[in-house]
């Protein structure tokens, strides 16, 4: 490796740790809290070190946003992708908890760690609502092509809060399990299993309902006497002891 390849990889190795360290203290510092000299004293570099890299502390948090979000892509927007759209709504879900499972760091700075407020970057400006590149804009993408397939209940056609309601369920799964997994007060039944059951509860929540005919064969079973579920016959019902003497 010549001198300037060197030069390079060290750069980028020193440009890393300065990432790192900022992702950790804006956790649990919050921004205001965090200082360009507290980032330089975390990795033991002087502050111009971190100059070289970054102009200022807003500068070093944006970066940071750039970074994790556009990991977050890559790793929601797989390849392969299932054709149903239900499905491929549900595969999203899974690989966004996937994404929290890999990364607990990066997703407690992006999602459970308040920003400050802020104009969107010109780059931000080219990036926001494409699918290609934008995780949000892939699962809002994802919920219209389900809402156009006729997937949802007639009442469930606004995207935006479909999408939103959907993030904030998979959101609540993971937050929990980096925050509280450990927590003996509580027994943690796997990730996965509360991940599908989420997924499925969301999911079958917004549906419609199944055609009647579909219906017909549970409603049979139900209606069968002794049947789990099935209301009792007038012979077997139980008469209430508060009616009137003259309904009974």
């Amino acid at each position: 490796m010549g001198v300037k390849e060197r030069r390079e990889r060290e750069k980028s190795e020193t440009r890393d740790k300065i990432l790192d360290a900022a992702r950790e203290l804006f956790v649990t510092e919050g921004y205001e809290g965090v200082s360009m000299r507290k980032v330089a004293e975390k990795i033991e570099y002087s502050p111009t070190a971190i100059y070289v890299h970054f102009a200022d502390k807003n500068e070093l948090f944006h970066e940071l946003c750039r970074e994790d979000f556009a990991r977050l892509q890559e790793v929601v927007a797989v390849a392969e992708m299932p054709t149903d759209p239900i499905e491929r709504l549900r595969q999203i879900g899974r690989n966004y908890i996937q994404f929290g499972m890999r990364f607990p760091n990066h997703y407690v700075f992006m999602f459970m760690t308040p920003h400050p407020p802020h104009e969107l970057h010109v780059e931000d400006q080219e990036i926001v609502g494409d699918p290609e590149v934008d995780a949000y804009a892939l699962l809002k993408w994802a919920v219209e092509a389900a809402i156009k397939a006729g997937c949802f209940r007639e009442e469930v056609q606004d995207a935006e809060l479909v999408s939103q309601t959907l993030w904030a369920s998979v959101h609540g799964v993971i937050s929990l399990n980096i925050a509280k997994c450990k927590d003996p007060w509580v027994e943690w039944r796997p990730l996965q299993d509360r991940a599908e059951m989420m997924l499925d509860v969301t999911l079958r929540g917004l549906l419609k309902s199944p055609p009647i005919e579909e219906k017909a064969p549970l409603l049979a079973a139900a209606a069968r006497p002794g049947a789990p579920g099935a209301r009792p016959s007038e012979e077997e019902a139980p008469i209430p002891a508060d009616l009137p003497t003259e309904e009974k």
